[in-house]
């Protein structure tokens, strides 16, 4: 099979290669899966940096995940030839991957895989985030790099709740995009000074703020936040850390916190996954929801597909697929 690997950390394009290895044979606990489509997230790209939470076991292959078709179910018949699911796994960039049974979900009848694909890391923690928000109906909510792919569901998400919404781009073309969408506030970072728009036009501040970016920009928006309100950070795209104004947090009695999606679901009983899948599933297949897809390349193309993901003002998920 094909396998993108790397032996050492760094940039992607200077460490990945496409090699050919053997099919992975699963354990009892394990399926098989062909896998047919993977979207290349942020968490992909700093973990091959060796940036990430988890710290890779050299060699390693990349992604966090994917969808793809059962090619040999477990020995339990929870799963069977030919099912189609959506995975969570260690090193989805590879034609075959030995899953555990408790990271497979089935895809429902009418998603598409290149939907599937990216129906868990970035809906489920916009939804899991609001969760733990506390934001009310008519309250605001603040999202650094807006235009992200998180950032398109973190809005549709939040307006369905009755949560005003603010969010932050860096290029103009991106503010009428997530209007459309359903963002009250769009600040162009280039251009304009969110720590002086958004208090402004919020009536005194958010109260919540969902960051991506961290170093400077984080920074600005934790100044966005009227008192008693909570910054959730969740990225750190600037590769930057956190500047931290401690009379902020003092004088306005701000909170500052992490949100993991793993530790999220890790906290969650079967019932309640089970629910939190149902929701985002059912906001994925409403037709009123947009998930916009940049390019889709084939896996032995995965060079060029790093190259149009890193392109500035990308607007849509890059897909690797087969």
């Amino acid at each position: 099979m094909k396998e993108i690997i790397f032996e050492k950390l760094g940039k992607p394009l200077e460490v990945l290669e496409l090699r050919e290895s053997e099919i992975p044979t699963p354990k009892e606990n394990e399926v098989l899966i062909r896998v047919t489509a993977r979207n290349i997230n942020p968490s992909d790209i700093m973990f091959i940096q060796g940036m990430y939470g988890i710290t890779p076991r050299l060699p390693s292959s990349a992604g966090f995940e994917a969808a793809g078709v059962i090619e040999k179910g477990d020995a339990s018949g929870r799963f069977s030839k030919g099912m189609r699911v959506m995975f969570t796994a260690l090193g989805t960039w590879r034609e075959y991957v030995a899953v555990p049974v408790g990271g497979v979900i089935p895809v429902p009848q009418n998603m598409p895989d290149e939907l599937a694909c990216q129906a868990f890391v970035n809906p489920l923690t916009a939804f899991g985030m609001l969760e733990e928000s506390g934001l009310e109906e008519g309250q605001w909510l603040l999202i650094t790099a807006g235009a992200s792919a998180f950032g398109k569901f973190a809005i549709q998400l939040a307006k369905e709740r009755g949560i005003k919404v603010a969010a932050t781009v860096r290029h103009d073309d991106q503010v009428e995009l997530l209007k459309k969408l359903g963002a009250d506030l769009v600040v162009n970072t280039e251009k304009e000074k969110i720590y002086k728009i958004i208090p402004e036009q919020t009536g005194g501040g958010v109260h919540v703020v969902f960051d991506a970016v961290s170093g400077k920009i984080g920074s600005q928006a934790l100044s966005c936040l009227r008192a008693n309100g909570k910054m959730m950070v969740f990225g750190a795209l600037s590769l930057d850390n956190l500047s931290i104004n401690s009379g902020l947090l003092i004088f306005r009695n701000l909170t500052l916190e992490g949100f993991w999606l793993s530790t999220w679901t890790e906290k969650l009983d079967h019932k309640a996954r089970i629910e939190a899948f149902g929701k985002v599933f059912h906001f994925l297949m409403s037709e009123d929801s947009q998930v916009d897809i940049a390019g889709k390349f084939p896996l032995e193309s995965f060079r060029e597909a790093i190259m149009e993901y890193e392109k500035p003002g990308r607007n849509g998920k890059i897909l690797l697929m087969g």
